[in-house]
């Protein structure tokens, strides 16, 4: 037997994705320094598929943001970017958040990748420093996360250390202590939240979520929406992951 479909409902859907799809096209725009570049015909198809899909809009936007990150280091842009260049960075990101988030259904986005060089650990020692201290200078974080940073600039002293890089157990020990640092930020940072503020992450949070809450357990929908209010919490502080997956 045919499913029956609700009409009102198919008629919110369609409303749905007709929204997400206006709000992809003005924020290109906005990237595009004001070149409208129209969502329409297979672009609207192409960005009608990740609503579908699910992908939060803020997520979306991150993609975007990718995309244009890489146009921008090409040197001066000579044409506005369409949509459709900025699938791939989409995805990607989409992807990125859902292990993060829990909703892909692994948690290999946690395990640490043992070919990763030494140098990367020492950059991206080196990055968590550079914003944890950009995030102080402009007053998104307070002197509280004073002794945090040191430890921070302190492992990152340690990954240098060695011409060679940190192995073996050396190096997992440095990534158990990033994990530890990791917590403590998020801890500080969520002190520093007030209630309106908790409850707005927490409601977007549950958005973000929506599309895939069916289809969860609850233990995993309960650590999706902790991973998901945690990269909402970072966002607000402008905070790094010290954590290295």
């Amino acid at each position: 037997m045919a499913t029956q479909h609700d009409p009102l409902e198919d008629g919110e859907r369609r409303a749905a994705i007709a929204e997400f799809c206006r709000e992809i096209e003005t924020y290109l725009c906005r990237k595009n320094d004001g070149h409208l570049i129209r969502v329409t015909g297979p672009s609207f198809d192409l960005v009608a598929g990740w609503a579908a899909r699910g992908v939060p809009l803020k997520i979306a936007f991150k993609g975007i943001d990718r995309y244009f990150e890489r146009y921008y280091a090409k040197g001066r842009r000579r044409r506005p970017v369409k949509i459709d260049f900025c699938e791939a960075d989409v995805l990607d990101v989409f992807d990125e958040w859902k292990r993060a988030a829990g909703v892909a259904g692994t948690d290999e986005s946690h395990i640490p990748n043992p070919k990763s060089r030494a140098g990367s650990l020492a950059a991206h020692l080196e990055r968590v420093v550079m914003r944890l201290t950009s995030a102080r200078a402009t007053g998104a974080i307070d002197a509280s996360f004073d002794p945090l940073i040191d430890r921070v600039s302190h492992e990152l002293e340690t990954a240098r250390s060695d011409a060679r890089g940190l192995r073996g157990d050396a190096r997992r020990a440095l990534l158990d202590r990033l994990t530890t640092l990791d917590g403590e930020l998020l801890a500080l940072a969520q002190r520093l939240l007030d209630d309106t503020a908790r409850d707005a992450c927490t409601a977007e949070a549950d958005e973000e979520l929506r599309p895939f809450r069916s289809g969860m357990p609850a233990d995993a929908f309960g650590r999706a929406r902790e991973a998901a209010f945690a990269r909402l919490v970072r966002e607000r502080f402008r905070l790094p992951t010290i954590a290295l997956s």
